[in-house]
């Protein structure tokens, strides 16, 4: 364990876990990420805990399921008390830094409450997930909420776009016949080249500043968190990027028209919502889908260079790096957009993960989820995995050639739809708008607040086409998979100021401390 100093965290944003060369695309190259891969471990059954960004992101970093920590959507607040990766890391004397997108918001009642100056030391790291902000960015700024003094926007204008907001005029935009700007926000323009050169795209950009902190760093430790905002929306790429793939590259759409005749009503009310009725057309996806995997090349491209990189400073004899997703895009599959479901399209992450002490080229089935990491990170630091707050498991012996691994016979995941129109058309009220996934090796279980469950037989039915939820020959697995959501549920960790070490350690010890209870 003593090789690993550094660990790089390389987290992209909505990236499908078969949209890469090494998963299986037919058409999409990424030799660089296969290259990794040949280096280290992929993992061909990795899950997210809640298929959004802020609320996977918080389980990522905490170690905890959404359930546990309480950040159940975007911009819903981490509190104070939650411990993160860079709470773990630091005292192990590991600068833990961020470049790129977090989706964190602060939880400015919590701080206000303890008397912390958000502006602080320690009120920027509650504010920056428990990581330094050494280029915060989470890449969405529409004209209406731009931000001038944007780094990235800055860095832009020094280089000649002209604008108060160039992240959306030039990278996200593309240009008309008559130099008019077309946003990128519309998915008809999504053919078209971004107006800003490649080396100056987002994931140049980002991929630049890791490469600066790295080489600061010199020879102290340090964890880095690389968060690319792509291949997320505005699906729109810079030249060559754009035109790499064609209509003919696109997979047919993974769905079946039974799924829109008979619909679960939560299925439903996602499939009304605009995303959906327009990834829904042939037109729309074959627009779309080859901008999205030239977003993917490009970041495979960045990856050569950040790996290359990191072979000339000597790193990847001291570097664990980590290469995944937030969560995936349905693309039209199953007639949705976006994510937030529990479809394999939408839940079901890349995991990368190379460890100079590990096996080359490994490939592991198991069942692993998000939650796995920060265990893995702080046990390959030399640190001490704490049980009791952290809920994921290490992955280190899967690494390394141990017989124990984390041993999951089902992983779990949950959502939280309150904040869209689909609570509003199911006449659901903000509490009652949660899902439930359990999915273990053959069966995939949802249990939806107020509707009937869903079932899926992955052994029978790997697409997820034929839900079995309302069949009564399956009366009996929707019962057992019930019940193993429920036991789930009951085993969350929140004793989390106690160890269960010391817990053990106090059992039955009252009279030894004095305390004569209850005697004669």
């Amino acid at each position: 364990m003593a090789r690993v100093r550094n660990i790089l965290f390389i987290m992209t944003d909505q990236l499908r876990w078969d949209y890469l060369s090494c998963y299986g695309h037919p058409a999409l190259e990424t030799p660089h990420l296969d290259s990794l891969a040949a280096k280290g471990t992929r993992f061909t059954r990795a899950y997210c805990q809640s298929p959004i960004c802020g609320a996977s992101r918080m389980s990522f970093y905490t170690g905890r399921y959404m359930f546990s920590h309480g950040a159940t959507w975007n911009n819903v607040p981490l509190a104070v008390d939650e411990l993160t990766l860079g709470d773990w890391l630091r005292p192990l004397g590991l600068r833990t830094a961020l470049v790129g997108k977090t989706h964190m918001a602060a939880d400015r009642e919590g701080m206000q409450r303890l008397g912390i100056d958000p502006a602080g030391n320690t009120g920027v790291l509650l504010s920056e997930c428990g990581f330094e902000p050494y280029e915060r960015d989470d890449g969405l700024h529409p004209d209406i909420s731009a931000d001038p003094d944007l780094a990235y926007n800055r860095w832009l204008r020094e280089r000649g776009y002209d604008s108060s907001n160039p992240w959306h005029d030039y990278a996200n935009s593309a240009e008309g016949p008559d130099g008019e700007q077309l946003s990128g926000w519309y998915l008809r323009y999504a053919p078209l080249p971004a107006r800003v050169k490649a080396e100056h795209s987002e994931t140049a950009y980002m991929t630049g500043r890791a490469i600066e902190f790295i080489r600061e760093q010199g020879e102290a430790p340090w964890c880095l968190h690389l968060s690319y905002i792509k291949p997320h929306w505005p699906y729109i790429a810079p030249a060559p990027y754009h035109g790499l793939y064609g209509a003919n590259s696109v997979i047919a759409a993974n769905r079946h028209e039974d799924e829109r005749r008979d619909p679960h009503p939560v299925h439903a009310a996602f499939m009304a919502h605009e995303d959906s009725r327009n990834f829904a057309r042939d037109e729309v996806r074959r627009a779309v889908i080859p901008a999205y995997m030239g977003l993917v090349k490009e970041i495979d491209d960045h990856m050569g260079r950040l790996f290359a990189f990191l072979e000339e400073q000597g790193r990847m004899e001291d570097t664990m790096i980590v290469f995944t997703s937030d969560h995936g895009d349905y693309l039209g599959d199953h007639w949705l957009g976006e994510k937030e479901l529990f479809h394999e399209e939408s839940v079901r992450i890349p995991l990368i993960l190379y460890d100079p002490d590990g096996k080359p080229g490994a490939v592991v089935d198991d069942l692993v989820e998000s939650i796995d990491l920060v265990p893995t990170f702080v046990e390959a630091a030399g640190g001490e995995v704490r049980p009791h707050r952290m809920e994921g498991r290490s992955l280190l012996p899967l690494l390394r050639g141990g017989e124990d691994g984390p041993a999951r016979d089902a992983v779990f995941a949950e959502t939280d739809y309150a904040h869209r129109a689909a609570r509003l058309a199911l006449g659901r009220g903000v509490d009652e708008s949660r899902g439930y996934m359990v999915r273990t090796e053959r069966w995939k279980y949802l249990f939806w607040e107020g509707f009937r469950p869903q079932l899926f037989d992955l052994a029978g039915d790997p697409l997820e086409r034929t839900d079995l939820g309302a069949d009564p020959a399956h009366a009996a697995m929707r019962a057992e998979l019930h019940e193993r959501l429920f036991a789930w549920l009951r085993a969350r960790r929140t004793r989390t100021t106690l160890s269960d070490e010391e817990v053990a350690r106090r059992t039955d010890g009252s009279r030894k401390r004095g305390f004569i209870i209850g005697v004669w």
